[in-house]
């Protein structure tokens, strides 16, 4: 199996640095205060398409042929990565397909159609991937994985090269894990460096798929996934993302809806930041006193995304 290195992840920001947002890492008294510790925010909501997929679909195209490039480009998601894939190849002149969950937010289609990809909307989360496989042996597209890649992995790794250089004292930080390539490229680019840092991962207690893979010893597929937290909804863990999570974080622990959800006003009321559930994943862990965090030192949370439909948003702020 491929792996992804130290030198992976710098040469991706090589690759893309040009083109995208270095967001800000943000120190948030009011939440510190809540939790106990200084406590910083790296906004991932604030990148291009408004989450840190653009990263790795980037580094991703970059490696792709003409010939490949040519084929069109297909990939499954439940939104975000939709979204980076589609405005990345309309700025590469490249046609583009994604198949999307019926019951992704209408905002994600809405924006993924807008930047041109076509959207093929599939009823059953569990068959994503083999609805996107029959497309792709129909029309013979090329395939961009939402997380298990190395490219995809190294692209994403660049969010913790910036964290280090920004906040060098960090003692851990904490990242949301749909299929995991987030958590691996964060853990491999942080912890290369500096040991020491705790990289936690956390996900859904309704879509486990990493925490259960590691708890089998292998990458498994999800029978069944039900999280507000769509972003981090996928049905299976990558292969590979597996297999870095295991060698380099630290450990990846569970939130349910409900804390996800409590989480969502704090950040906007006292830091003004307007996270997608999956965005505040973080935060709910922290606040759930289950972190295991070192006995010292600030903690980042990454915030993953923003998109989030308006009137969704004004429902999980409402009392």
């Amino acid at each position: 199996m491929p792996s992804v290195t130290l030198a992976d992840i710098q040469a991706a920001r090589t690759t893309i640095g040009g083109t995208l947002v270095r967001t800000p890492l943000i120190h948030s008294e009011a939440l510190s205060e809540r939790v106990g510790r200084p406590l910083y925010l790296k906004l991932e909501n604030l990148q291009q398409t408004g989450s840190f997929k653009p990263r790795g679909v980037l580094t991703k195209i970059a490696t792709l042929s003409a010939a490949e490039r040519a084929r069109g480009l297909v990939t499954i998601s439940a939104g975000n990565h939709a979204q980076a894939l589609a405005w990345a190849a309309r700025a590469a002149g490249v046609a583009c397909t994604v198949v999307m969950p019926a019951d992704a937010p209408a905002g994600k289609i809405a924006n993924t159609r807008a930047y041109g990809a076509t959207v093929i909307l599939h009823p059953d989360r569990v068959t994503l991937l083999a609805r996107c496989q029959a497309e792709q042996a129909e029309h013979g597209y090329c395939y961009v994985p939402p997380f298990d890649d190395p490219a995809i992995i190294a692209g994403q790794g660049t969010v913790g090269l910036e964290i280090l250089e920004d906040l060098p004292e960090v003692a851990a930080i904490i990242v949301p894990v749909g299929g995991g390539g987030l958590l691996a490229g964060i853990a491999v680019a942080v912890r290369s460096q500096n040991p020491a840092v705790r990289v936690i991962g956390v996900e859904p207690e309704g879509a486990p798929g990493m925490m259960q893979s590691l708890a089998a010893g292998h990458a498994i597929h999800l029978d069944r996934v039900q999280t507000v937290a769509d972003g981090l909804a996928a049905p299976f863990a990558g292969e590979l993302s597996y297999a870095l999570v295991r060698e380099w974080v630290y450990a990846v622990l569970p939130v349910n809806d409900a804390e996800i959800l409590a989480a969502i006003p704090p950040l906007v009321a006292w830091a003004r930041v307007v996270p997608e559930p999956a965005a505040a994943a973080g935060l709910a862990l922290l606040f759930s006193g289950r972190a295991d965090l070192p006995a010292a030192g600030p903690v980042v949370v990454v915030i993953s995304g923003g998109n989030v439909d308006l009137p969704r948003l004004a429902a999980y702020l409402t009392p």
